[in-house]
């Protein structure tokens, strides 16, 4: 089956690459970064850089696609007691891994606050710390656990640690022919507890107004060790040095943790803008804080750790699509991205340059993905790529190649003439009137729809969790919380 172009009478979206390469092994994506230099960039998750691109904040011609590279996205323990994470490492995969929950529990709260699941499932953690916002929730816990990052080029590799990573406001050492290979950290001792604590404007998909992470060692009732780094305070993640040679030596009264929390206050010069003043970010860090070193003194920060999360991504965990050799789609390119939509091969032309959004709706000719956002905030783009519920928006087209994607239009069977042929969750909307405007009705079912592929069994708390990257001005969720119940009953 083969799509051509909507014609050039209908605005088009712009193009936001010129070449697209999807390399099968790092030493060609090394070998690409240094023949293009400056006019390249690595891209995963894209859940920020092709949002730089539509705005024309980053100016590349080229895109370095390095999620078809295998084993890249494992988190492993070494006989140092280091922790591991590899490029592709995800915020769900920090989510669902025992080993970061145990050993490393702060980061796997602060990637648990990340968006929603769709972000989640694309961004990672080398992103987050790439992209260097003092908003990023991973680069806190990430710098309170004492990380290093090694960087790679086709020179070698060199380690620097995160305080000598990051420069200023979005600025890193990374240079221009570098990659971020890995991560690494201690693992928390048996002694040591820790946590994350971050403010948003709202309770999902937010930007932080200010964020805590702490980890405190004991000895006995007294405190041995302590890292405390604050986020989104100040133009880089910051420690508050003070409070942690404050707080050694001591045992943990009120009094103690009173000073301590002021002492936090005292480690930066906070930053005013539109999420928060100075005054009330320093009045946030202040009570974090002390409500942090309270939860682990009396051992109480995993208590609001879900036991169960929606993660999105099927019922086995991500499985990628691979490449046999290395691609490049250009624009204007005479390379087609041939994928499989809603079980059908499908031969893309004319796409290379756009966002999976954009080629699914104007070229596949498959109009129930909305648009609402174009940035990943609202989840009416949401579809299936590989399995794993995405922002279609933030996906390149090329991403598709050899991949598989489920749409809305593919959940019914065949001609979905009787209510009796639609999805249990397309049946369950109907029933319980889950739709007012309708706009972002396809979004939500299809986060329905994973959910519901890795867990037929759902809790209201795991429903209420899966539609925490998908918004509705109109139905009040609640109605939708009882069509999800209802499909999983069917």
């Amino acid at each position: 089956m083969q799509h051509s172009p909507r014609t050039a009478s209908l605005e088009l979206p712009p193009l936001l690459w010129k070449d697209y390469y999807s390399p099968i092994r790092v030493d060609e994506a090394l070998k690409l970064l240094s023949e293009h230099k400056e006019q390249a960039r690595i891209i995963a998750g894209g859940t920020d850089l092709v949002i730089e691109l539509e705005r024309k904040v980053r100016k590349v011609s080229t895109l370095i696609d390095i999620t078809r590279i295998p084993e890249l996205d494992t988190i492993t323990l070494d006989k140092d007691g280091l922790i591991h994470l590899g490029p592709l490492v995800t915020h769900n995969h920090l989510v669902a891994s025992s080993l970061i929950i145990d050993r490393a529990f702060p980061l796997a709260q602060a990637a648990w606050e990340v968006g929603g699941p769709q972000i989640r499932n694309r961004g990672t953690v080398a992103g987050n710390i790439i992209t260097a916002s003092p908003a990023n929730d991973t680069i806190t816990p990430l710098m309170a656990l004492d990380a290093r990052v090694t960087l790679a080029s086709t020179q070698g590799q060199r380690a620097i640690s995160f305080e000598k990573f990051f420069k200023g406001v979005r600025k890193t050492d990374l240079q221009p022919n570098e990659i971020v290979i890995d991560i690494a950290f201690p693992t928390m001792q048996p002694n040591e507890r820790g946590c994350f604590f971050k403010l948003g404007l709202r309770r999902a998909q937010a930007i932080s107004v200010a964020n805590v992470a702490i980890v405190l060692g004991f000895d006995g009732e007294k405190v041995k060790r302590v890292r405390i780094a604050l986020g989104s305070v100040a133009p880089t993640i910051v420690s508050a040095l003070e409070a942690e040679a404050f707080l050694v030596g001591k045992t943990l009264d009120e009094t103690v943790i009173e000073k301590a929390a002021e002492l936090t206050t005292q480690a930066v010069k906070a930053i005013d803008d539109v999420r928060g003043s100075a005054s009330y970010r320093k009045d946030v860090v202040r009570n974090y804080t002390a409500q942090a070193v309270r939860l682990l003194r009396d051992r109480e920060e995993r208590s609001s750790w879900p036991e169960r999360r929606a993660m999105l991504w099927g019922p086995n965990g991500p499985k990628p699509s691979r490449l046999s050799n290395m691609a490049l789609h250009r624009d204007g390119g005479v390379e087609p991205i041939e994928t499989t939509v809603n079980g059908r091969k499908v031969i893309v032309r004319g796409a290379n340059g756009k966002t999976l959004l954009d080629a699914l709706r104007d070229d596949a000719g498959l109009t129930g993905t909305k648009e609402g956002c174009a940035e990943g905030e609202c989840g009416a783009c949401t579809v299936l790529l590989d399995g794993m519920a995405v922002d279609a928006c933030l996906v390149p087209a090329p991403r598709a190649h050899l991949a598989e994607i489920v749409t809305v239009e593919g959940l019914a069977l065949n001609s979905a003439s009787k209510l009796e042929d639609l999805h249990p969750v397309q049946r369950a909307f109907v029933l319980e009137g889950a739709v007012q405007c309708g706009y972002c009705t396809p979004g939500l079912i299809m986060s329905a729809v994973a959910l519901l592929q890795e867990n037929s069994q759902p809790t209201r708390e795991e429903i209420k969790q899966s539609l925490t990257g998908n918004l509705c001005r109109c139905t009040g969720y609640y109605k939708v919380i009882r069509a999800i119940e209802r499909a999983s009953q069917m």
